[in-house]
């Protein structure tokens, strides 16, 4: 049921089996028909992870990758399928590398980078490599290697500038204010994202962002603009910003409201308002219930530590809560 609501029957079992290459068989020909199951099939998991988080979607885009590359080393096409193809298996591997990040394994999620990158270079297909690049910027940040990200950022940016699209420019411009921020250049974070919310406001301008990008919009600059006041100290300032995130989030965006919701307790909690974090952190569960994301695990148990060193009843409660929840999930 969950593969043949959530993929579609097509995406979940592959190319028709009149159309499947075999071994002892004439090669397939492939057409536009097979190259639109196939993309839908990659949009499904896209709104999957979007929804519920990466953690049971990993499984399944890494079937659809091994499909793609199957068709393109084991079918018939003319060029113009031929470059289709090979930029749709670089897209399934830039998502397999997400995938990967969201679940934690840095190692595995570089590798898979790596590939999408061979695709877009081999292809010249601007938008591909920026969607690399960004994503490879924020994995530094996130490794705690913010020189790296700020490079990678940096690069992306001179590239996004050819490509006429302010969103992009501007989702660039947010990776770099993070990893500024965490070099403790605060001047020059709060500099690059004065400059990403300016982009932001001439999105309608310029080249249209592509799909990948569409994401990225007001919440997301709240977000990052809260996560630059946590990580400078101002934390009552930080409230302000990770509330108007997690009020704006599109409901669509499952996973993300649970690391919103997480974030903002953890931020409550290291502004003095440890009852109202704590409540927060205690609502919170109901929302993790579908949600299977190794980041927003992660995030439960930094806000499960940080209150247990809260001297509140409230406090100890939820995190007796929050580790009871931990323990019956397995996780």
């Amino acid at each position: 049921m969950f593969l043949t609501d959530s993929l579609g029957a097509a995406a979940a079992t592959g190319l028709p089996p009149a159309h499947r290459y075999t071994p002892t068989g004439p090669p397939s020909t492939v057409g536009t028909d097979h190259l639109r199951e196939l993309r839908a099939g990659l949009r499904s998991l896209y709104h999957l992870d979007d929804a519920y988080g990466g953690d049971d979607v990993r499984p399944l885009a890494l079937r659809h990758l091994r499909r793609v590359r199957r068709v393109i080393n084991g079918s018939a096409y003319p060029p113009t399928i031929g470059r289709q193809l090979h930029l749709l298996a670089g897209e399934t591997a830039e998502h397999c590398g997400w995938l990967y990040f969201d679940a934690d394994d840095q190692g595995t999620a570089r590798r898979y980078w790596g590939e999408a990158l061979t695709a877009a270079t081999m292809l010249r297909d601007d938008s591909l490599e920026l969607l690399v690049l960004a994503s490879l910027s924020m994995q530094a940040s996130h490794e705690g290697r913010p020189r790296d990200g700020y490079e990678l950022a940096r690069a992306a940016q001179e590239r996004a500038r050819k490509y006429g699209s302010p969103t992009i420019q501007s989702l660039l411009a947010v990776r770099e204010a993070r990893a500024l921020s965490l070099m403790r250049d605060e001047a020059g974070a709060r500099k690059r994202l004065t400059n990403a919310m300016h982009l932001a406001d001439r999105a309608c301008q310029g080249r249209p962002c592509p799909g990948w990008a569409a994401f990225h919009g007001r919440t997301e600059l709240d977000y990052a603009q809260g996560l630059l006041y946590t990580e400078t100290g101002h934390h009552q300032a930080a409230v302000t910003f990770m509330r108007a995130a997690l009020a704006h989030q599109d409901r669509t965006y499952g996973r993300n409201r649970a690391l919103y919701r997480l974030t903002l307790a953890r931020t409550l909690v290291r502004a003095g308002e440890a009852e109202e974090g704590a409540a927060y952190a205690v609502d919170s569960l109901e929302h993790l219930a579908e949600v299977e994301s190794g980041r927003v695990t992660k995030r439960l148990n930094e806000v499960t530590a940080l209150l247990r060193t809260q001297d509140t009843t409230a406090a100890r409660d939820a995190a007796e809560e929050l580790t009871s929840y931990t323990h019956h999930q397995g996780i």
